[in-house]
Order: structure tokens, then sequence, then C-alpha cells
């Protein structure tokens, strides 16, 4: 739970981030940074996931860059339904989309191995 919670936060201070870099991507405050980080994550599960599935093709022909084009669609979208948070443009909503997948990969990093972090059980010793 407490994993959860300060994986919830870190994404709000990453959309912060974002918005003081990315012209035209906006966060008011850290309240309606949190809740965006709800509403993308519920319109990355259900409609997300849909185009993800749909696109899959050109996905694998782009080499996955195409996702970031469906990431851009899922800010911007989430733009129109969170007070506070607002994405003027496309531009900014694909360079938005860009600077998030880069600050999760280095949040990635620094957080490490998930094989460091779980303990094998009925190992043979």
């Amino acid at each position: 739970m407490l994993r959860m919670f300060l994986h919830w936060i870190l994404n709000g201070l990453a959309l912060l981030l974002v918005s003081h870099f990315v012209e035209g991507f906006e966060v008011s405050n850290i309240v309606s940074a949190l809740i965006a980080v709800v509403v993308i994550g519920l319109f990355n599960a259900t409609l997300g996931l849909f185009l993800k599935v749909i696109t899959l093709p050109l996905g694998i022909l782009s080499f996955g860059i195409f996702f970031l084009v469906i990431n851009a669609v899922i800010l911007w979208f989430s733009s129109k339904f969170v007070p506070g948070f607002a994405v003027t443009t496309f531009k900014a909503a694909f360079l938005g989309a860009l600077a998030l997948a880069v600050l999760h990969l280095l949040f990635g990093f620094f957080r490490g191995s998930k094989r460091e972090s779980y303990q094998v059980r009925g190992s043979l010793k």
C-alpha cells in the first residue's frame, strides 16, 4: 500500500515537473496533479489499452514510437476532465508524453531491479 502511495506521489511530481519544461502542458498545483494521475491511469487502463491493442501492428512497425502518440492522446483527453490540468496542443501532449516516459524510465532506474526486492523462497541451499 505504501509503495502504491509513493508511486502515485512520484507520478504527480513528474506531472508537475513536466509542466515546468513543456510549453502548453500546464498543471496548476499538486492536488490537480494527483487527480490527473488517477484520471490518466483510468483512461490508460481502459481506452489506452484498447487503442494499443488495435494499433499493435503500427506500434511494432514504428518500434513503439506510435505508442507515444497514443499516450499523448490519453494525456490530452484526460486534461479535458481535470480542472487545473491543461494540455493546449497536440505538440505539448506529445512532448509531455515523451518527457513522462523518460522520467518513468529514470524512476525505474533509480528504484532498482525488481528481482533484487523479491525474496526467493524455497531455494536450494
